[in-house]
């Protein structure tokens, strides 16, 4: 949708956010407040931010439109040029900061000291203001000013690559993109809110901080409860332990895959062979209860194999709505683009440019009303530099003279 057709549902409606960040992990935070109504003014660099230049999976600016990944990180906001290593651009950002709620960056402690931008120096200046960072390994400790993208400080320090490696490979499996910025997004996004929350009520402003590494733990919490209480943290094969068969996953005819997840076992398993018309299979000795499948788990796998083996997936997938219970075929990710469950609950969103070019992202996962929040470009390097002094009471002149000085392009 263009700018001027703002989503019904405005909950940050007159929060204004600024934004000093780059990449992936703190602007997506910083969108997903945009979404539900914050003025977001992000502030790049004069040369812009590097991950405009990415190419990659052509969604980059290597697909000849608009950048896609810009797009999904950046939607609704505004977006100033401004040189803050320069006295001039960094009094503008203080401007900014006078009337803002919320101060979000992903700059590293070293280069926030630098500037006059440390938590400290800040929240003594604007009490009220919310100070939200992203960083990749804490705000303490040896490594807290070392630099942090999710595939080093996620996936690989923070064990998730490991957990999800099978014990057979020789290297670890790679990460897909993002997948640590954008779960550490939702979790600044979920701090900020809650820091609003608190400031409503005492009027004060506090300092939020979310890490790419805190935020692979947050998700592999299963494993480590395991690992801090003396436990084996369980290796990945190929199809996993198989302690219960009926939650795993099977082949089916045309190659493609069923994951069961009948985590209750006796209360799934009579239906679920009557279904598939082995009767047999109940009073078999071997999988009458969740003990004895468990201790012949590895002929009721074999079993499964050949009795899934015998239809094809969109078989199976007739066969299986009528059970109810959990299950769901394993699909790749053009199959979620076209899955109905999906157009059905307007999990994918669609953005029109002015000039007629539609193109579609996937919507935040949180909803409101039934109704996720409608969708916004990006705003283009330094769209709105000049429109944003002029709120702060900049004239032309001065603007001028901020661009011949290198501070704004």
């Amino acid at each position: 949708m263009t700018d001027d057709n703002l989503p019904q549902k405005q909950a940050f409606a007159g929060v204004r956010v600024v934004e000093l960040a780059q990449w992936v992990f703190v602007p997506v935070a910083a969108a997903l407040l945009a979404d539900w109504g914050a003025d977001v003014i992000r502030i790049e660099p004069p040369e812009g931010d590097p991950y405009r230049g990415l190419a990659t999976q052509g969604v980059g600016n290597d697909r000849g439109g608009p950048n896609l990944s810009m797009a999904l990180a950046n939607r609704g906001k505004r977006s100033i040029a401004l040189d803050v290593r320069h006295a001039e651009g960094l009094a503008v950002l203080h401007q900014l900061l006078e009337s803002a709620d919320v101060f979000i960056t992903s700059l590293r402690p070293s280069a926030l000291e630098r500037l006059g931008l440390d938590a400290d120096t800040v929240r003594e200046r604007y009490p009220r203001l919310i100070y939200a960072r992203g960083h990749g390994f804490g705000t303490r400790g040896p490594d807290a000013d070392k630099p942090g993208y999710d595939s080093s400080a996620f996936w690989a320090r923070g064990g998730v690559g490991h957990a999800l490696t099978p014990t057979e490979r020789e290297y670890p499996i790679s990460q897909r993109g993002a997948m640590g910025d954008r779960n550490g997004a939702m979790a600044l996004a979920f701090g900020i809110a809650t820091a609003l929350l608190e400031r409503a009520r005492t009027g004060m402003g506090t300092t939020v901080d979310v890490s790419l590494l805190a935020t692979a733990m947050w998700m592999l919490s299963s494993d480590l409860l395991a690992a801090l209480n003396g436990g084996d943290v369980a290796a990945v094969t190929g199809r996993g332990p198989g302690v219960n068969p009926l939650t795993g996953t099977y082949r089916t005819r045309d190659r493609r895959h069923i994951q069961l997840m009948f985590l209750q076992g006796d209360r799934y398993w009579p239906a679920f062979a009557r279904l598939i018309g082995r009767e047999d299979l109940v009073e078999d000795p071997r999988f009458v209860n969740m003990a004895a499948r468990r201790a012949n788990s590895a002929a009721c796998i074999e079993e499964l194999d050949g009795i899934f083996a015998k239809h094809t997936l969109e078989e199976w997938k007739l066969l299986l709505a009528e059970l109810d219970a959990p299950w769901a075929p394993v699909q790749s990710v053009h199959d979620v683009v076209d899955d109905p469950q999906v157009a059905a609950n307007g999990y994918i969103g669609e953005v029109r440019l002015d000039d007629g070019l539609v193109y579609r992202l996937p919507t935040v996962p949180v909803q409101l009303n039934h109704e996720p929040p409608a969708l916004r470009r990006a705003p283009e390097h330094g769209e709105h530099t000049e429109s944003v002094l002029l709120e702060l009471g900049y004239d032309w002149e001065r603007i001028g003279s901020l661009n011949e000085k290198g501070v704004i392009p």
